[in-house]
């Protein structure tokens, strides 16, 4: 089941708050990813916290992205 995103809250440990169009609200951790390829070209705080929700899933400048079920199936609820 693909669950898209509406709306992603960056913070400056490299975890994510996300919304999701079901109204829940979960919780990413990218630490584990930015030392792998794509993503370690975001491991820069600055360019991580330029994250933005584009059709669904979150992208970063140089077309960066992450698929939507990843996110959902690797996130835990929001407290």
């Amino acid at each position: 089941m693909l669950i898209d995103i509406v709306n992603v809250r960056p913070h400056p440990d490299f975890r994510l708050d996300l919304e999701f169009e079901n109204g829940e609200r979960r919780v990413f951790d990218m630490r584990p990813l930015l030392v792998l390829r794509p993503w370690n070209r975001i491991s820069n705080l600055h360019i991580f916290q330029r994250v933005r929700v584009d059709y669904g899933t979150l992208v970063w400048p140089g077309g960066i992205d992450i698929a939507p079920e990843t996110l959902y199936d690797e996130s835990i609820p929001s407290e």
